[in-house]
């Protein structure tokens, strides 16, 4: 249902799953699992998956931080597209990444829940995408130091938002990862 013409296909994007980006995340261990699992999925049926990774002066570019957790590996030929701002989309090469692969539906797991997901769910919907939210494959920090709710209430709290999230010929979901459909170039998320 994407307004994205001749877009029939769905990508899994799999956002900062970096080491120092989870190193003490809510749930770490579960949700990197749940993104393995869905990383696997995706491979077997055909469907593109899309890696995103962040660098600024924290997070710089070729540190041990910066890398990917070393449960996930990213296969030869699989797009990375390389980050400096929240909105996976802003300053990057992602839009020509899912053009070139026909792309008009996103699957999105990673991490932080209340930074880069939220802003690249927001930037694709935007965009023209239909945006499905894995519900329990994105974590973040606890930020409860600086007022922020615990980290499964900003989870649930974007999950709860997203699922209502509405426009015009675009769809939002939130589906949890044992339920997300991955196969084929026309697959769609359950």
């Amino acid at each position: 249902m994407t307004t994205l013409a001749d877009r029939p296909r769905t990508a899994l994007l799999v956002v900062d799953v970096q080491r120092d980006v989870v190193d003490g995340a809510h749930d770490r261990d579960g949700v990197v699992g749940r993104i393995r699992d869905l990383v696997a999925r995706a491979r077997e049926g055909g469907v593109p998956v899309v890696w995103v990774q962040h660098s600024d002066d924290g997070l710089p570019e070729g540190s041990d931080g910066w890398r990917y957790v070393p449960e996930l590996q990213r296969a030869a030929g699989e797009p990375l597209v390389a980050k400096h701002h929240g909105d996976s989309f802003e300053g990057t090469d992602l839009e020509q990444v899912l053009a070139d692969a026909r792309v008009g539906r996103l699957v999105v797991a990673g991490a932080e829940t209340d930074a880069c997901i939220r802003s690249t769910i927001h930037g694709g919907f935007a965009r023209g995408y239909d945006v499905t939210l894995v519900a329990d494959a994105h974590t973040a920090g606890d930020k409860t130091e600086w007022g922020v709710p615990p980290v499964p209430d900003v989870v649930a709290h974007t999950n709860l938002y997203w699922r209502f999230q509405t426009a015009p010929g675009r769809t939002a979901a939130v589906v949890d990862a044992a339920d997300v459909v991955l196969e084929g170039p026309g697959a769609a998320p359950a």
